[in-house]
């Protein structure tokens, strides 16, 4: 929910005095950064010290405003060749120091030129560790950022704030998905056929099933068990997304009719949450999430762990300590985060299906997950053979 005023310019350009307030009345002042006016989101925050750009197009961050803990953000500006989606899909962005001018080859524009001219709301020259530290502790919440006109007393600021929508229960896959059928063709010869439901998915995911000689059929997030079988799919994904997966009734309907079949199935973020309701597990909200391109991830089939790229706010509630016994067979959880736990990735036993919570096809990096691309080419060599 953002109303915005176009055509500023960037902070040592004249931006004014802009403010954050927090739901629970925590206020934060510095100076309008992009463009000026009035946003709402639910407040986050991201650890990567780079790629600022794929996070602000990461439709997963559809409604919630980004507080980067790195504290100099803007220093390679922006290209037209990174984004992970048309646009940028952050409700609001909040740095401490951005960068006084671009300095990359590639640059094309600087940021804060690119937040004004799509309209993005942001603020600088605040403590950005302090207001991490509120998060962590209170938990991720409600958040306005207020500049140019749209200043007004605390009280009535905070007002607005506590009227804006939450994110649990909060419906928005349909809100970022194509609303069209697309496809990616495979690189080189081609391999499979994979069917990709869209949720919010990256442009970088598709890439990297195309590397690998798939032809991805990318479908609407309101796809049908029909139409997924209509492109005749070797195997589905269902991509990353953004809102609460307790919402999401029809895929975890439509993902049960491919269980049921046995094609195999391959699913990120979004998808895992959606796996792990069609196997009979619940999912909950984390109380600030899982956010960056720094967070320690063990494989629990290999024993291998990865530094991995995160953008998720809720997870599945199953066993760390055992296998279980679904509708579809025995799973498991095949991931787990070795910061706080949390699952990370299911693996079904005797159907050909798994997923993962955090974004393998990481792009900004790192690249350690990449091989999952490849465990979904072998259950799809697998079921051929």
């Amino acid at each position: 929910m953002t109303t915005s005023t176009r055509g500023t310019q960037g902070l040592l350009n004249g931006h004014g005095p802009a403010v954050l307030v927090l739901e629970d009345g925590r206020t934060f002042r510095g100076r309008a950064y992009g463009a000026v006016g009035e946003t709402f989101g639910e407040a986050v925050f991201s650890t990567g010290m780079t790629g600022y750009q794929e996070t602000l197009t990461d439709p997963s961050y559809h409604r919630q405003v980004v507080v980067m803990t790195a504290p100099h953000v803007g220093n390679t500006g922006v290209n037209d060749e990174d984004p992970e989606s048309g646009r940028i899909w952050v409700s609001g962005y909040v740095v401490r120091d951005p960068a006084r001018v671009s300095s990359n080859w590639r640059a094309q524009r600087s940021l804060d030129e690119e937040l004004t001219r799509q309209g993005v709301i942001g603020i600088s020259g605040i403590d950005t560790r302090a207001l991490t530290r509120h998060l962590r502790e209170r938990g991720a919440m409600r958040v306005g950022i207020f500049s140019g006109e749209a200043i007004a007393g605390e009280a009535e600021l905070l007002a607005k704030v506590q009227a804006s929508p939450q994110m649990k229960g909060a419906d928005l896959a349909a809100e970022v998905a194509t609303t069209e059928p697309y496809v990616v063709p495979a690189i080189g010869t081609k391999r499979f056929t994979v069917a990709a439901v869209d949720l919010g998915i990256k442009a970088m995911t598709p890439q990297r099933m195309a590397e690998r000689g798939i032809e991805v059929h990318v479908l609407p997030a309101t796809a049908t068990v029909e139409d997924i079988y209509a492109v005749g799919p070797d195997g589905v994904f269902f991509s990353n997304g953004p809102g609460d997966p307790a919402t999401a009734d029809h895929q975890m309907t439509v993902l049960r009719g491919v269980l049921e079949r046995s094609t195999p199935f391959f699913g990120i973020c979004f998808g895992n949450q959606i796996l792990g309701r069609a196997l009979g597990f619940g999912t909950y909200k984390l109380k600030y999430g899982h956010r960056g391109i720094n967070q320690p991830v063990q494989d629990r089939t290999t024993g291998k762990v990865e530094v991995t790229a995160h953008n998720h706010g809720f997870a599945v509630d199953a066993p760390l300590d055992r296998d279980s016994e679904t509708p579809y067979g025995r799973a498991r959880v095949s991931h787990v985060c070795l910061n706080d736990d949390v699952v990370e990735g299911l693996e079904c036993l005797d159907t050909p299906a798994f997923s993962v919570q955090y974004h393998p096809e990481a792009a900004a990096g790192p690249h350690d997950a990449a091989y999952l691309f490849d465990r979904f080419v072998s259950l799809m060599e697998g079921q051929r053979a």
